[in-house]
Formats: C-alpha cells, structure tokens, sequence
C-alpha cells in the first residue's frame, strides 16, 4: 500500500506574525495567510484529491478549507480532523515571545537561541528540553511527541486506500520532524514555511519524502 499525500503547512497567523510560540493555542490567518493557503491550492487545483486530513488547530482548518475552494472537486472531498496531526505542544511557553523561549530553554545546555540548540542537539533532543524547562510538566517530550503523531499516520492509513492521493495540512515542526525522521538528507535546517508543500508516500511500516518546504516548483 502506497499513498501519495501533499502535505501542506498553514499559511501565516497572527502569531506567526508577531513572533510567538504557537503550539496547541492558535490564532487567525493573517491576510497573507489567506493568500498563502490559496497560493498553495491553486498550485494543487490539478491534484484528484481523494480525502482531506487536517489537524484540529483552527489555522490548519481554515488553510485546508481554502485549499479546496481551489480544486474542481473540492465540495466533494472528504476533509478529516485529527488532533494527532497537531504542532507539538509547548506547554507553559505556549503564546511566549519565542526568541525569549529559547533563552529560558537554552539555558540548560548554555546555548540561548533556538539556531544553537537545534544546530547542536537536533529536533528530538531540543524537544525533550523544552519539556524539561516546562515549569508546569506539560510540553511534549520527543516520546510523547512522536507516540501521538505515529498514531495520526495510522489513522490515515486506515481511512485511505492503495494509490490514493491526499491532502494533509499541518504546522511548520511538526513537518520538519517528519522529514528529520524519515529522510534528514532533506532538512534544510528551518521548518516548513507557510504555505509550502512537501511530498510523502505513505507506506504501511514507513513514510519516503519526495521533496520538502516547496514554494515554486512543479507539485
């Protein structure tokens, strides 16, 4: 079993706007991220899209509606909402300034930006310590983390079929940590930008990535 997924980050929030940590809390698409998500349909409009995966977050749903306004057939797919397909969870930092998180974060391996800490420890470490700085215990570690979004890709698979093709829209770590996972050659050392699109073939035991954080070529 093989199924293609074009797998969509949001277009760009307040809150990505104004530099915050945006997890689980959420925020409206600015008018740039409108244009973003319709950027990002109509270079998909010509994709027979067989079922929509959206997480829960309001800024993916609203970026997936959008995406399918563009198709011919988008009234008739199939959309999906699963909160297993959410950001990874920041906990106590959630809606912080994020260059301020990372300082507090970084603190614990003498490394205060998120470039040092990802550079040197990797997104599965950096994950662990923002669990670990969490003041309340809440954030995501990498287990928790990877356990959650592991269970998003098999409710996938059990909602699709051999050669269908699907559109997932997520957010901008959560991409990037699926394509450290699976293909790390591709990493380009920054998550996904909005309203980029990255390739997946998902297969029963593992995911190949085609390409990733594509904003102009051929889909």
């Amino acid at each position: 079993m093989t199924v293609t997924a074009y797998l969509v980050r949001h277009g760009q929030t307040y809150l990505n706007r104004y530099n915050k940590v945006q997890g689980w809390i959420d925020s409206p698409l600015t008018d740039k991220g409108i244009a973003d998500a319709q950027t990002a349909g109509k270079r998909l409009a010509k994709i027979d899209f067989d079922a929509a995966f959206t997480s829960d977050s309001g800024r993916a749903v609203e970026t997936g509606n959008e995406i399918l306004k563009q198709n011919p057939r988008g009234m008739d797919i199939i959309t999906y909402q699963f909160p297993e397909l959410r950001e990874q969870f920041h906990g106590y930092f959630e809606g912080e300034n994020l260059e301020q998180m990372w300082q507090f974060v970084g603190e614990q391996v003498n490394i205060t930006n998120e470039a040092g800490v990802l550079n040197h420890y990797g997104l599965e470490r950096a994950r662990d310590l923002i669990a670990k700085a969490d003041l309340y215990n809440d954030a995501e570690d990498n287990q928790r983390f990877w356990e959650r979004l592991d269970r998003g890709f098999d409710r996938i698979r059990e909602n699709t079929s051999d050669g269908q093709k699907i559109l997932i829209v997520s957010h901008g770590m959560t991409i990037r940590s699926i394509v450290d996972r699976y293909a790390p050659e591709l990493d380009e050392g920054q998550a996904a930008q909005n309203g980029s699109i990255t390739k997946l073939l998902i297969q029963p035991d593992t995911i190949e990535v085609e390409y990733y954080n594509n904003l102009d070529r051929d889909v």
